[in-house]
């Protein structure tokens, strides 16, 4: 995962070439900054005072020319020129850079024992050289430790040989425990300052533009993708945005098949798909924006136990959806309270819209109907069939529908359990009381006798087709629980509350005057 790792925000071979253009520039700022110190200390013994010139003086030139010799090689002839350098060798140089430059300047500090000073000087080039690389070369605060602790090691080496062979003005003890205690300072600084800048060129690159789109606030997160809010840099019509890095095979393949299946999708009620593309090596599509509703399962939570005359106009609209998907030999397979959202369009409240159709399958011709899948799903909302390991079709998603239907009227889940395979045994293995008695509401016989129905363990008990389910639902008796008044009124007080949250997530920090002078 490169692009996450290293915030380049594009492929996994745009990530690897970001990294060696950073690690590229970190090398020639280094060796233009060793030059510097070479070069200062040659006028600084060889012109201006040559008496304090260290007695090894011409072993550090030695030792410091071998070192540029050797920079020069990786940064002109491997890093500048090698495009090709997989992820592995570049951890390899990276952390070459660290030890080497910390080996040399200790090394150097022990050739200038008899000049105190000497090795403080390579404490400070050595902090330097860790400073660099964590503000150039993109990378978390865990490695940078590490890296870091790497270039410090030698330093430490030559402290204890300068504190016990050395000549030191200050007391032995002192002068090794200041040098370990800058190092460590050194080193945890760079570990904070790296991280720091890692995580703001993560939030750079979720805040970026794809294709005609630029994102804003993340508004949720799967286990394919994330979803954010985007606006068209031409149109003003408020658009979501799903994407994922091309990073993960499996998961592209699902990716691919939700945004298909999407596509070819027309129904109100299932959310719209608008465009579809790449950019730099991300996958997205835009969808319809849907963050002025609320999915089921937070209506669910907040509100408890819906009324029946609202749970059936829901529940219809969702059939609408699924015998389109249905018609066209799809089959959701991930119907669940937190796939369906309430929204209000064009003044119209209670609209029903179906989503995530990321484990979407087509239905085997062969089968009639059915074909054999892998069990996947949310737990709680599977079929016997499809934990069984039976042959599924739409049917399922009338199960999970009834279950949907069964929580929206209860504000519970038929089946309780401590585990998944808790819940599994009993949706396999028992018959879920009827919601009138497990609700404190009304509900009519109409429609409760059309969710146990779809709650039947054989799928040839349930519905024969969501359409059929649409009917039945449709042909209820009016009831006066929940009208269009109702409905209006209910989206005015959820938006203001809506509004509410959002101001007070947003709202700054106030500013707040306190009169010392009243306090004794």
């Amino acid at each position: 995962m490169v692009p996450a790792l290293w915030g380049s925000g594009g492929s996994e071979e745009e990530g690897r070439e970001y990294l060696r253009a950073r690690m590229t520039t970190l090398w020639k700022v280094m060796f233009w900054a060793f030059v510097a110190l070479i070069g200062s200390q040659l006028v600084l013994y060889e012109v201006y005072e040559p008496s304090i010139k260290p007695y090894h003086q011409d072993r550090i030139y030695v030792a410091a020319t071998i070192g540029l010799a050797i920079m020069a090689v990786i940064w002109r002839g491997v890093l500048a020129r090698n495009t090709k350098l997989s992820i592995d060798q570049l951890y390899a140089i990276d952390t070459f850079y660290s030890i080497a430059s910390g080996t040399i300047l200790g090394f150097c500090a022990i050739c200038a024992e008899d000049f105190p000073p000497s090795h403080y000087v390579c404490l400070i080039y050595g902090a330097y050289a860790v400073f660099a690389r964590a503000i150039v070369v993109p990378s978390s605060g865990r490695r940078t430790l590490v890296v870091a602790s790497l270039n410090f090691v030698p330093l430490i080496v030559a402290a204890l040989y300068l504190t016990i062979y050395g000549n030191v003005q200050l007391p032995r003890s002192v002068f090794f425990l200041g040098g370990l205690s800058l190092s460590v300072v050194a080193v945890i600084l760079a570990a904070l300052g790296s991280d720091r800048i890692y995580g703001l060129r993560q939030k750079v690159t979720e805040v970026m533009q794809l294709g005609k789109y630029v994102l804003g606030e993340k508004i949720g997160e799967g286990g394919m993708g994330k979803v954010y809010e985007a606006r068209h840099l031409l149109l003003r019509r408020p658009t979501a945005i799903k994407l994922m890095h091309a990073n993960k095979p499996e998961y592209m393949q699902r990716f691919e098949a939700e945004v298909q299946a999407m596509s070819e999708l027309t129904h109100p009620n299932t959310a719209a798909v608008y465009d579809y593309g790449q950019s730099d090596g991300v996958f997205y599509y835009a969808m319809e924006y849907l963050g002025d509703g609320i999915d089921l399962a937070k209506l669910i939570r907040m509100y408890g136990a819906q009324p029946s005359g609202r749970v059936a106009k829901i529940l219809e609209q969702i059939c609408g959806a699924l015998a389109e998907a249905h018609e066209r030999k799809l089959i959701h397979r991930d119907i669940k309270p937190n796939n369906i959202i309430l929204c209000e369009r064009g003044l119209i409240p209670d609209v029903a819209k179906v989503v995530d159709f990321g484990l979407v399958k087509d239905i085997a011709p062969e089968a009639a109907g059915q074909s054999t899948q892998v069990i996947v799903g949310t737990p709680h909302y599977l079929a016997p069939e499809q934990l069984l390991g039976r042959p599924i079709g739409p049917p399922v998603d009338l199960y999970a529908l009834g279950l949907v239907g069964y929580e929206l009227l209860t504000g519970k889940k038929p089946f309780e359990g401590k585990t998944v395979m808790e819940y599994a045994t009993k949706h396999i293995t028992q018959k879920p009381s009827p919601p009138s008695q497990v609700s404190a509401i009304h509900i009519p016989r109409e429609l409760e006798a059309i969710i146990m129905k779809c709650l039947e363990k054989e799928p040839d008990h349930r519905f024969t087709s969501a359409t059929e389910m649409a009917d039945a639902l449709r042909a209820l008796p009016t009831g006066d629980d929940w009208t269009r008044e109702n409905a209006r009124a209910w989206w005015r007080e959820y938006g203001t509350k809506r509004k509410a949250e959002i101001a007070m997530t947003q709202q700054a920090t106030r500013e707040i005057t306190v009169d010392l002078k009243q306090r004794t």
